[in-house]
């Protein structure tokens, strides 16, 4: 579990490079995490594989393990139920989507904020000491620090959102 420790603390938010136009929204696509994630993969000493499986009754599944190269054991593991479809575009494009969201999720990957904190030139206050004896407060305004699942320390309020 170090291996995956270390490359947790290595890990940089990942710049959201590609765009929904159906939603009009910035995501980061398969190739710009894969790119940021091989790396520190390979730094550590780690594998991850994401085949596709059936589970029982037939159901397929994608699968993703990761494994410590130098001695094969899985680290860890994760299956996902893919939507029964069998329009192959379709399957393909479901396949890319949870391959995405199962590698985000296993490494608590963060998506960088381009859009609302970049542009306004706002950006979140630092947590001085939260959890190591400090008080826990915002120093900007105050409000409780929280951590977010991904161990990032933010202001409750967000008040560095605020105008």
């Amino acid at each position: 579990m170090q291996k995956l420790f270390n490359l947790q603390n290595k890990l940089k938010a990942v710049k959201k490079d590609a765009e929904n136009p159906f939603f009009k929204s910035k995501y980061f696509d398969i190739n710009g995490l894969l790119s940021a994630l091989k790396p520190l993969l390979n730094e550590e000493g780690l594998v991850v594989i994401q085949p596709l499986t059936t589970l029982e009754g037939g159901v397929n599944a994608l699968k993703t393990v990761v494994i410590d190269a130098e001695t094969g054991k899985a680290l860890v593991e994760s299956v996902v139920a893919l939507p029964s479809n069998v329009d192959p575009q379709k399957m393909g494009s479901a396949i890319t989507y949870f391959r995405r969201y199962a590698l985000q999720s296993l490494f608590l990957l963060e998506a960088e904020d381009d859009d609302a904190n970049s542009v306004s030139g706002k950006q979140p206050p630092e947590a001085k000491n939260y959890n190591h004896g400090g008080t826990g407060k915002c120093e900007s305004c105050g409000a409780n620090m929280k951590m977010s699942a991904a161990g990032k320390i933010y202001c409750s309020a967000l008040c560095w959102k605020k105008d």
